[in-house]
This record gives C-alpha cells, structure tokens and sequence, in this order.
C-alpha cells in the first residue's frame, strides 16, 4: 500500500508540473482539419491561399476557392506526391502549415493573422510580421485551445484555429441576427459556412428586399443547442423569410402562408444561397410548397416560418 500511495503522489506531482509548464490536455479534442475545395468561402480559404503563396505559388487572396486556387492546389499536391484531387484535407493542409514563430515573415504569417481576426477578433493587422502582438494573440488563442502556450505555431495550433468555428459578422449592413429559440452567443458556425453565407447575404442585400434575418446556427464550439436535434457541428444555421414589407429584420416572424410572405423575395435568397456555395449545400428546409416543386428547398415539420441551411 505504501508503495501505491508513492506512485500515486509521483503521478501527481508530475502531472502537476506538465500544467505548470502549459502542456495542459487539448481542450477540444473534435478539432480537426477542415476541408476545402471548389465553391469554399471565407476565411479557411484566405489562409489557404497566403499558404499556397508560403510555398511558391501565389493566387489572389480573396477568400474564394475557384478555378486559380484549385489549379495551384493541385500542383501542390503534384509536388508532394499526395493525391491530386484539387481537395484540401488533413495531408494538404499538413504539408501546407510550415511551423513559425516570433520573428519570422511572410505569407504563412498573414495566415495566422487573418484567422486570428476572422475567429478571435484579434485586430491584428495582416503583415505578415510576427511580432510581439502577433505573438500575444497566438498565446492567447492557445490557451483558449486548451493546447500548449509557447507562441509557435505548429501542427496543434494551425489544426485548432482552422477548426474553431468563427461568429457571422452583423456589422455590414446585410443581416440581422435573431435568437428565437433564446439561445444567446448561438451564431458561430464553420468558416467556410459563414463566408458562403455572408456572400449571400450581400448580394441578397442589393435586391432591394431587406436584411437577410439569421437566427441560430451553433456555439462557439459546437454542441447541443437547446431546441434544436442538429446545429451541433457548425454546418447548419437558420435564416427567416422574406417579408413584401421587406420589415423581416424589425417586424414580426412569419410563415410562407402569412399574407406577408414575399415568396419571389425568398427564392432569391434561396437561389443566393445557393450560387454562393456551389456543390456546398447539402440541404435547405422550408416547406413552401412552390420552392419545393421547383427544387429549391426540402419538405421538413415545423419549418414553416424559418429556413434550416445546412451546408456541406
């Protein structure tokens, strides 16, 4: 017994010393590589394309994974022997993330950068210099990852700040957020979901039919949501339809059978939607009749008065 109880006291003391040196367990053991292929948006993809330029083979940054950045995915790939398939999963992105730190530059640096502000709200401006400030927000994040806090960023950290989900941006005129369900803080969601989303909703925004009101898509790192039997994963977020007083973002919630239901309004967002996320889609509930004879939506109980995206 005695024997036990001095292994016992040995294993605390060194897990003690592992947390004091800031190894402490990974707090989100979901995080995983992202993928991205033709049709991604958002931020995932800008980091991508800083990634592909770190390696010689420069693409406009533009957050949009077309023709150009598929092209110079697959040379990528081309040259590391892994599978040329135009798709970034776990391998591509592994042979893309070069590990830096403070006191390094270039494009891989911009990467960080751009998705510490898209996913954290840093404010870091995207230079490319890792610099004291750079290193502070890296810190920061890892330690909100529950991963090691060194200020390197190395395979734990690029897997973890590509995975973590980012909050849709309210502030540009286009959207309005809801929480009918009360969930509070419900708007985060995968970035390549919110890029596809926000795109939308700007183009939406030029039609003259209102604010694009959305209601709950996910926690900051997934989870249940109460009242929702999915929303768990970052892929599914609601959105509401659009009124012919185009007042859906101040005025009350309503159905597709409400006299104020503006059902041309609504298949163009729905065609928005889904131009903006080609081959991304998976889904999209609502139970509008005509939008389901014409393949827009899909029939679903009690999505009556709220569209369910979910993306792939």
């Amino acid at each position: 017994m005695r024997q036990l109880a001095r292994i016992i006291t040995l294993f605390t003391a060194v897990a003690g010393l592992l947390l004091g040196l800031g190894v402490p367990a990974q707090a989100f053991a979901q995080a995983a590589f992202p993928l991205a292929s033709n049709g991604s948006r958002g931020s995932d993809v800008v980091a991508l394309q800083h990634l592909l330029a770190t390696h010689g083979r420069t693409v406009a940054v533009d957050g949009v994974f077309g023709s150009g950045t598929r092209s110079a995915v697959v040379g990528f790939q081309q040259s590391k022997g892994l599978t040329a398939d135009g798709i970034v999963g776990p391998a591509t992105w592994g042979a893309l993330a070069v590990t830096v730190r403070q006191g390094d530059n270039g494009p891989a640096v911009k990467a960080v950068q751009s998705l510490l502000n898209a996913k954290r709200g840093s404010g870091l401006a995207v230079d490319g210099d890792f610099g004291p400030a750079t290193n502070s927000a890296v810190r920061t994040f890892q330690s909100h990852a529950g991963i090691g806090v060194d200020g390197v960023v190395g395979p734990t950290t690029w897997k973890n700040l590509l995975w973590h989900f980012e909050n849709i941006n309210f502030g540009a005129g286009t959207m309005c957020s809801q929480s009918p369900d009360g969930n509070a803080n419900a708007h985060w969601a995968t970035a390549g979901a919110v890029g596809e989303l926000e795109a939308a909703a700007a183009v939406f925004a030029g039609t003259g039919n209102g604010r694009l009101p959305v209601g709950d898509a996910g926690f900051e790192h997934g989870g249940d949501i109460p009242g929702h039997a999915s929303h768990e994963v970052g892929m599914d977020i609601d959105v509401w339809p659009i009124r012919t007083d185009s007042a859906q973002c101040t005025a009350g919630r309503i159905t597709w059978q409400s006299s104020t239901y503006d059902r041309a309004a609504t298949r163009r967002l729905v065609q928005e939607i889904r131009a903006k996320a080609p081959g991304h889609v998976e889904l999209i509930f609502f139970n509008d009749p005509q939008l389901i004879s014409e393949g827009l939506t899909t029939s679903y109980p009690n999505h009556d008065n709220h569209l369910h995206i979910r993306y792939r």
